[in-house]
């Protein structure tokens, strides 16, 4: 398991969270942004700069992250896309995104979008203070507990069909009439 972070623009805290939680489990953290992130001297974590494209850290996600990694995020398209992928995505407000709420979260992003470019501005979303980082820390430790809980599974049932195989445990099919 890998821990991903959409690093332009996660708030400090929360990334600081992450990597406190990969160094406390022993899991790779790894930042993606087309620029270096400032306030992140002596965290234990990958910095990978993209070139400075629009979606090009993005791109960079979806095409290196696997099912069994987790991403951290506010990019809703990000999201949808990893989700499309079996790929387990949070923000950093601790919403989780699902197959089953995805398409929702984007339709009202793209109609907030389409108010604010038509003059309407929206709500904006809150600062970013304890409750938040409470609740994003509530569920990076329920999805990476989540993940490890599946990791391991998966292993045992690869343990199992192995030493099944080797030992010729197939299925007894009895010879015909």
């Amino acid at each position: 398991m890998l821990l991903w972070i959409d690093a332009d623009s996660c708030p400090r805290a929360a990334r600081d969270l992450v990597c406190k939680t990969g160094k406390r489990l022993g899991l790779p953290v790894r930042f993606v942004a087309n620029h270096p992130i400032p306030g992140t001297d002596g965290l234990p974590f990958e910095m990978v700069l993209t070139e400075a494209s629009a979606d090009a850290a993005d791109n960079y996600i979806v095409e290196n992250s696997e099912p069994g990694d987790l991403v951290v995020t506010r990019d809703i398209p990000l999201a949808k896309r990893l989700v499309d992928r079996s790929i387990p995505v949070i923000n950093d407000r601790g919403v989780v995104y699902t197959e089953r709420n995805i398409n929702e979260r984007l339709s009202m992003r793209n109609l907030m979008l389409d108010l604010y470019k038509n003059g309407i501005a929206p709500d904006r979303t809150g600062t970013y203070g304890k409750k938040e980082l409470n609740e994003f820390a509530n569920a990076l430790d329920r999805e990476v507990q989540r993940l490890a809980r599946e990791a391991r599974a998966a292993a045992r049932s690869a343990t199992h069909e192995a030493a099944r195989d080797s030992t010729g445990g197939g299925t007894y099919i009895p010879p015909g009439p």
